[in-house]
């Protein structure tokens, strides 16, 4: 990655940290679905919507990984919360995926500006099987 500009890179590494961390929520809330829930059809959706959220920068993979910074990240250190219940965790990683999925979308307007309408898709594709879970399994959600 010598020849690119530094705030490329920094670009890169942002987008290659929040396609992580959406596909890492994405898989969580997937295996509460799949193996505490039993719920086949939803997990299946989550499991599309993983497959497709790692499909639209597959062809980049190569320079967002060269940009990457694991070592050096600061972040990795901080503390998550624990969670007490398996609703706040599938909870909390719905949103970690929409966050991470807005981000994806607005830093790819930078470099990748052919792929932000794809990442605002998934994100809402997100809120909509969030909403889904939430009618299907907590009845008293609101």
């Amino acid at each position: 990655m010598g020849g690119l500009p530094e705030q490329m890179k920094k670009n890169y590494r942002i987008i290659d940290a929040n396609l992580n961390r959406a596909r890492e929520a994405l898989r969580v809330i997937e295996d509460a679905l799949r193996f505490v829930i039993a719920d086949e059809t939803l997990s299946g959706e989550i499991k599309k919507l993983r497959h497709d959220t790692d499909k639209v920068l597959r062809s980049s993979y190569g320079v967002l990984i060269a940009a990457r910074d694991s070592a050096g990240d600061f972040g990795r250190k901080a503390k998550e919360p624990a969670k007490k219940t398996l609703e706040s965790l599938i909870t909390s990683n719905f949103k970690r995926a929409g966050e991470a999925l807005r981000a994806l979308e607005e830093y790819s307007k930078v470099v990748f500006a052919a792929k932000a309408e794809a990442f605002k898709k998934l994100r809402f594709k997100v809120y909509e099987l969030e909403k889904k879970h939430y009618e299907r399994n907590y009845k008293n959600y609101s």
